[in-house]
């Protein structure tokens, strides 16, 4: 199992992108964080900007969709894209993810 992370400037995209990722198999859930502050460098300056924080949870062989996806539909020119794999996860949820990602992939 993985957690992908990335972030998004307001909660509309957020919910967007959760909402489209939940719907095409590419995550079993995303949580969406409330707003905090992002310190960065971007274009030789320091920026400190209000994200939210995508926890999208989904399976190793999902990552490069899941990335295409982020990269393909999100407003920022180089949006975050982290993946952290889980070292343990309980038998009952990672069951029901693996159930819900690969529903309807035999036929």
């Amino acid at each position: 199992m993985l957690i992908v992370m990335t972030t998004a400037s307001d909660l509309e995209e957020a919910g967007s992108l959760a909402q489209k990722m939940v719907n095409e198999r590419l995550a079993a859930c995303v949580q969406i964080l409330p707003p905090m502050m992002s310190v960065y460098v971007w274009e030789g300056a320091v920026r400190h900007e209000s994200e939210h924080l995508l926890l999208i949870k989904t399976l190793n062989d999902r990552f490069e969709a899941v990335r295409d996806f982020i990269l393909a539909h999100h407003s920022y020119e180089t949006p975050e894209v982290v993946a952290i794999e889980t070292e343990s996860v309980s038998d009952g949820y990672f069951a029901w993810m693996t159930e819900y990602l690969t529903k309807n992939e035999a036929s």
